[in-house]
């Protein structure tokens, strides 16, 4: 039986539908991806399943014993509540129960006191405490800490424990990662793979769809498509659809011209015997005038300036502290014309210090920076700064100009700025009445008009559709000057980069070749150490903690633990290759059809050969410490 289902649901604002009798229902334990273009309606389907927003026809079926439970896309307030307090707020129903209860037994209506037990213990009320408790161990929340003490990736474990408290059948997300960085993200992921319920999500992180999703659905144009298995399976039958679709129009159109052929040749066609032909035609102009076209697809080019000189920044020996923190530590690094850079490494690390220093907006604390020649910068500010929040999109982009010349080419502003999906009306809007997608854009349209031979792009991804994605990676593939990028998308770095700047604690900065993944092949075997201890910190505190150094140890292990050293290796192959099967498993299309049971089992069968995993590795590195200390 399926958790919800849709039955010809219509939600429209103004003339624009967004949902358009869509028929949908999820199953237990399925994880389904929401995916379509901004602006195509996907929050607003979530909130008509979350019963937030009201459609215009059509139903909502709910399984009455399904709980549903969402994690909002806006962050939790950095204010003085306690995290305990915050996910206790997901069982805010109860707490109003017990508190009348407390109430009733001052007063003393049995009857009222009778009714108000048996409502408490259907919900497992009388022990919302430990309930919370659960939850708070499970994700390492530091339950006494004030919120404003939080990082925002902690700030969204909080919001995270407030729906998983509630221990829902159907978990509904809108944009989990965004502003996360991507320990935080993968922490994320891996909550969720072990999540029980059904999972209903809406990301633009492709490595994060790919790795949850076991279907995925697409709204386009009002209408949803059902896609079974991950990410990468879907663009495939994505591109054979469109390719289908292409091909019945132009059969349609084709039969169309021929019919208004006929038609124009007079008496012929309004003899009796033609008159079905003619009601024909007159439906085959009602079927083309009512066919939705595909929204528009972003489509932009940039001004390329001419090109710098072979040597764009050399760091030599520079350090950079902020608060007696330090940030950059002896930083050697030589950035060339046509380089690739991306910068990872958790929230607050120093990865935008790295950039204003490499722009000469910031002087290190020692060490040198030497600029090269001919140098034409354009700056991508994550926060949206270079923005004026009063003055409509043309305005921030115009700077009294009418036109703009994009590579010899002059265009009118408004027709530059329908590239990036702003129609006339839209480009007159203020700034601060757009969305943050619509904000990304503007300020990508802004980049793109400057001539600029180094591009320096701090967190561009947040709040781009998949498609705008994926072009905006083609674009700065082909570009042929110099790119230094921070993102927290992993894919978008994995496409892009050619090389990697990780920040790997105290104020470390090294090189790596390639892109994520590829960082994570090179990365030395003592940092997943350091990243146990610190996450066994951040558990026991709340915030992370630089790693203890290990204590000294004898070099020569004895006998038995050397021998166990010697076996780890072959058990952690075999446990991964466990872990991998399940993952193949759990990814089927048909996984989730099976008994509630079987799938239940198969879950928590993944979820412990994860842990002994984990267990082994930290074992394994326990033991090669001991060896080499």
């Amino acid at each position: 039986m399926p958790l919800i289902r849709l039955e010809k649901v219509s939600v429209a604002f103004g003339d624009k539908p967004l949902l358009e009798e869509v028929e949908f229902q999820i199953e237990p334990g399925e994880r389904v991806a929401l995916v379509g273009l901004n602006g195509a309606g996907k929050s607003t389907m979530l909130k008509v399943i979350g019963r937030q927003v009201i459609p215009d026809s059509g139903q909502l079926w709910q399984d009455p014993a399904c709980r549903v439970a969402d994690l909002p896309q806006a962050m939790p307030a950095a204010d003085e509540r306690a995290v305990r307090q915050v996910v206790t707020a997901g069982l805010s129903d109860i707490q109003k129960l017990r508190d009348a209860y407390d109430e009733q037994l001052a007063v003393g209506d049995m009857a009222r006191l009778e009714e108000l037990q048996h409502q408490i213990e259907a919900l497992d009320g009388w022990h919302l405490e430990q309930r919370v408790e659960r939850v708070l161990d499970r994700l390492g929340l530091p339950g006494d800490s004030p919120m404003s003490a939080l990082s925002g990736g902690w700030r969204r474990r909080a919001a995270l424990g407030a729906a998983l408290v509630q221990e829902p059948d159907l978990l509904l997300l809108d944009e989990p990662t965004n502003h996360l960085d991507i320990e935080t993200i993968e922490w994320l992921e891996q909550q969720l793979q072990v999540f029980r319920g059904g999972l209903l999500f809406i990301s633009h992180d492709r490595a994060l769809v790919d790795k949850l999703a076991t279907r995925i659905v697409e709204l386009d144009r009002g209408r949803l498509t059902s896609f079974p298995g991950n990410y990468s399976q879907y663009q495939q039958q994505k591109e054979k659809l469109l390719e289908e679709e292409a091909t019945q129009n132009a059969l349609f159109d084709k039969r169309l011209a021929e019919e208004e052929t006929w038609i124009r040749q007079g008496i012929k066609a309004r003899r009796t015997r033609n008159e079905g032909r003619v009601r024909a035609l007159k439906a085959m102009r009602n079927e083309r005038s009512e066919r939705r076209t595909r929204q528009g697809k972003a489509s932009f080019n940039m001004e390329e300036a001419q090109r710098s000189g072979k040597l764009v920044a050399e760091l030599s020996g520079v350090s950079k502290a902020f608060q007696g923190k330090t940030l950059i530590r002896e930083l050697d690094l030589l950035i060339q014309r046509g380089d690739r850079i991306g910068l990872i490494g958790p929230n607050g690390v120093g990865k935008s210090t790295l950039l204003n220093l490499v722009l000469g907006k910031l002087e290190p604390d020692s060490g040198n920076v030497r600029l090269g020649t001919k140098l034409e910068v354009a700056y991508f500010d994550q926060l949206r700064g270079q923005l004026d929040p009063e003055k409509s999109v043309l305005d921030n982009i115009a700077e009294g100009r009418e036109s703009i010349t994009i590579n010899g080419r002059s265009r009118h502003l408004i027709s530059y700025l329908s590239d990036f999906l702003f129609t006339p009306e839209r480009a007159r809007t203020p700034v601060k009445a757009l969305s943050g997608g619509e904000c990304n854009r503007v300020m990508l349209a802004r980049l793109f008009s400057l001539p600029a031979n180094v591009l320096v792009l701090d967190e561009p991804t947040n709040d781009l559709d998949i498609e705008t994605l994926e072009l905006l990676e083609e674009i700065l593939l082909s570009f042929d000057g110099t790119i230094l990028l921070v993102s927290h998308d992993r894919t978008f770095l994995d496409n892009v980069v050619t090389s990697t700047l990780a920040f790997e604690g105290d104020g470390q900065v090294n090189e790596y070749v390639g892109g994520y993944n590829d960082w994570l092949r090179q990365r030395p075997a003592p940092l997943a150490k350091e990243a146990a201890e610190s996450a066994k910190a951040e558990k026991a505190k709340g915030e992370p903690k630089t790693a203890a150094k290990p204590a000294n140890r004898s070099k020569k292990l004895s006998y038995k633990l050397q021998r166990e050293l010697d076996e780890l290796p072959g058990l952690i192959e075999q446990t991964e290759q466990a872990v991998a099967q399940l993952h193949e498993t759990t990814a089927a299309a048909d996984f989730y059809q099976q008994d509630h049971q079987q799938v239940a089992d198969v879950l928590a069968e993944l979820q412990q050969q994860e842990q002994a995993l984990e267990q082994l590795m930290e074992r394994w590195l326990e033991l090669e410490a001991m060896q080499e200390g």
